[in-house]
């Protein structure tokens, strides 16, 4: 699911290993050249080679305007005629209502025609109207029905997929009834849904149809496994979830409605529709994204209900989602949120799963907050940031990273050997399982290479926002955009502006930004403090975390390198504690056979967690939104 970001442009990448490049099989599928899910219906426009101007909604009226263009303005979509229907189609529309389906982003200017399935960019719909090409159609990306191999797959399992009251052993049926939560839910509601259930996987199947002709497009597999008192779900889908964008139950909605509740899960759209009797829409990746292409299949609705969960990330995800599909039209159906929301754990943020010692003192991974990192040159700064966002990312943070300083395919091959823990090299046989696992992360680069302004980074991670759902931008590293701002000759004045344009961001848009700082030249026998971040005050003024990876071997010589969280605004705790760097897996993450030794490693060097007495317990950083 990771992508690359020129401005507004995914690209592909490749790979490399061992000095070479990989054959195709097992890599993303959406970054192989050749290989994509939707292609130009002739030859691909070139790739631009500097980022695109954010377009406004203003742009988009007064082009349709000056083209002669009549539209409709809606929710997240202005409405067109399309230019993509064929006469055909024409026939079966009815009325003047029905004629405008095309629908254009107003944040993107991306199309899509609900008639013919057509979409694109809006540099796309331009060539179209103003006939660049062999003809209107020119440019213009078609969808298209999955990969081969995906549908031979789909259709086996459909096939072999059977109704959960046609199975032959009624406690198997009972039993799998108990294990997805469906003792309540009736046949009759299964059937409308056409939910099917595969025996050999012991697995619910879920259908996306096409809207257009109800043909199936692919699959969505709900596994369930007892573990202790609760129940584990596990999700596959069929084509990967970079490529799956269902609306569950879309079929089922009438022309005429005008409200609709939107689930994170099938299992309770099944539920919901039954007791109340609303329609309901399960989105495709639950909490974790709300795809813009999605948007135009929700422009009828008047009134969206969000049933998301009742934890924190469900809270934040449905403030997320509210503002692509305008605010004023939205709600929460479950007034226990705002219990959930003054749990104390929930509020800390996400917790890492490979270093316990900064959650320790950090508590976790907040929205909205700046994180300054910084450490000696040669220390393995990109290496250990690499990991801490990728332990993120392997929880459903949706990451943007923007290196500036390595490539990207450099970048890659060191968290694909991050996320392995081992040298994919030495175990080629397992390339193709790490690979898949590693293309489903949310993770995204941007295309970025050395010196870049900071106007163009922010505009890409505004649309990595609206578009990917990203909470987490990782940048690295400042300096690189010292050279393109012209304000001022005084390049402290300079990262101050930059250092404040990221702050803004990360507030305004509820992102959390972690920013690579170069410290200032200093003796090699001194560790660093937060005073060693090159610039003014500013940068550790603005940061609410402020983390410094110190090296010993620079001052006592050969030694540990250790973390130190010199400053934590959520609740004061400061401290330091080791970091054990792995050559094979480079990871700085204590492997589980030598956790048994950090109890002893902090005591041999002092390594233990403070408090600072200005630090006030249980203060959170102010959000711009409640």
């Amino acid at each position: 699911m990771w992508v690359l970001l020129r401005g507004a442009y995914p690209l592909r990448i490749l790979l490399p290993m061992r000095g070479e490049w990989m054959g195709r099989r097992g890599l993303p599928r959406s970054l192989v050249p050749g290989s994509s899910r939707r292609r130009y219906r002739k030859e691909a426009l070139p790739a631009l080679e500097v980022p695109v101007l954010p377009l406004t909604t203003t742009e988009i009226r007064q082009y349709l305007r000056a083209h002669g263009i009549p539209f409709q303005d809606g929710y997240s979509c202005l409405r067109a005629p399309s230019p993509f229907v064929g006469s055909s189609d024409l026939k079966n529309q009815t009325g003047a209502a029905t004629s405008f389906s095309l629908f254009i982003d107003k944040t993107t200017g991306r199309f899509l025609c609900m008639t013919s399935l057509a979409e694109g960019s809006w540099e796309d719909f331009q060539a179209s109207v103003e006939g660049r090409g062999d003809g209107a159609r020119e440019g213009a990306l078609l969808t298209e029905a999955p990969e081969a191999k995906d549908m031979e797959e789909v259709r086996r399992i459909w096939d072999r997929a059977i109704p959960l009251w046609e199975l032959p052993d009624p406690e198997e049926a009972q039993l799998a009834r108990v294990m997805f939560g469906l003792t309540k839910v009736t046949d009759d509601t299964l059937r409308r849904f056409s939910v099917r259930y595969l025996r050999p996987a012991r697995s619910l199947v879920f259908p996306w149809f096409s809207p257009r002709d109800l043909g199936l497009r692919g699959l969505k597999l709900l596994g369930a496994e007892g573990q202790g008192d609760g129940v584990h779900y596990m999700e596959t889908t069929i084509p990967r979830p970079g490529a799956y964008h269902n609306l569950f139950g879309l079929p089922l909605i009438s022309r005429r409605d005008v409200e609709v509740v939107l689930t994170s899960r099938e299992l309770d759209s099944l539920a919901l529709n039954q007791s109340t009797g609303l329609p309901t829409l399960a989105l495709p990746r639950g909490t974790v994204c709300l795809p813009p292409a999605l948007l135009p299949y929700l422009e009828q609705f008047r009134r969206i209900v969000f049933w998301l969960g009742d934890d924190l990330r469900s809270w934040e995800a449905a403030k997320l989602f509210a503002r692509k599909l305008n605010p004023k039209r939205c709600s929460l159906l479950r007034e226990e949120v705002l219990g959930e929301l003054s749990n104390v754990e929930q509020a800390a943020g996400v917790r890492w799963s490979r270093f316990p010692d900064l959650n320790r003192l950090l508590k976790g991974h907040r929205k909205g907050e700046l994180t300054v990192f910084t450490g000696p040159t040669g220390s393995g700064k990109t290496t250990f940031i690499s990991e801490y966002a990728l332990d993120l990312c392997t929880q459903g943070v949706n990451t943007l990273w923007g290196s500036f300083e390595i490539s990207n395919v450099r970048l890659a091959r060191v968290m694909l050997t991050q996320f392995a823990v081992g040298r994919l090299e030495e175990q080629l046989d397992k390339y193709e399982e790490w690979a898949d696992r590693f293309e489903d992360l949310p993770l995204y680069f941007m295309t970025f290479h050395g010196q870049q302004s900071i106007r163009s980074v922010i505009d890409t991670m505004q649309h990595a926002v609206y578009v990917y759902d990203v909470c987490h931008v990782v940048i690295d590293n400042l300096q690189f955009m010292m050279g393109h701002e012209q304000l001022s000759t005084d390049r402290i004045a300079a990262q101050d502006y930059i250092v404040g344009a990221f702050r803004k961001f990360a507030t305004d848009n509820n992102c959390h930004v972690t920013l690579v700082i170069h410290p200032r030249k200093e003796d090699d026998d001194k560790e660093l403090q937060t005073a060693s971040i090159f610039g003014s005050a500013k940068a550790s003024q603005e940061a609410d975390n402020v983390l410094i990876l110190q090296d010993r071997k620079l001052v006592t010589g050969p030694g540990k390198r250790y973390l130190q969280v010199s400053k934590n605004r959520f609740d004061g705790d400061v401290g330091v504690f080791p970091l054990e760097f792995n050559k094979n897996s480079l990871t700085f993450s204590i492997p589980p056979k030598s956790k048994a030794r950090l109890k002893k490693i902090k005591d041999d060097n002092g390594l233990v967690a403070k408090k600072p007495s200005s630090g006030k317990k249980g203060a959170m950083p102010q959000n711009s939104e409640t």
